[in-house]
C-alpha cells in the first residue's frame, strides 16, 4: 500500500433532482480547478419545503484529494 497525503476541503453542491445529483453537482465543479481528489464523506443534507414539497437539495461534503 502507498502512503499518501491528503488535503481536504468542504463543498456545498445543490440540485432540484436529488441527493446523488447535488453530490456530483459539487464534484464536477470542483474538479475544473482541483486535481486528484480520491474521496468524499457525506457531512450534511438539507432540503428546500415548499407548499409540502421538496424543491431543492443540498449536500454538503467533505473531499480529500492527494497533494503533488
Amino acid at each position: 500500500m502507498s502512503n499518501h497525503v491528503y488535503k481536504h476541503i468542504e463543498l456545498t453542491g445543490s440540485s432540484e433532482e436529488g441527493i446523488q445529483q447535488a453530490i456530483e453537482s459539487a464534484i464536477t465543479k470542483a474538479s475544473d480547478s482541483l486535481h486528484g481528489m480520491r474521496w468524499f464523506e457525506v457531512i450534511d443534507t438539507r432540503g428546500h419545503v415548499e407548499h409540502g414539497r421538496v424543491l431543492h437539495w443540498q449536500v454538503t461534503i467533505k473531499v480529500g484529494f492527494t497533494l503533488d
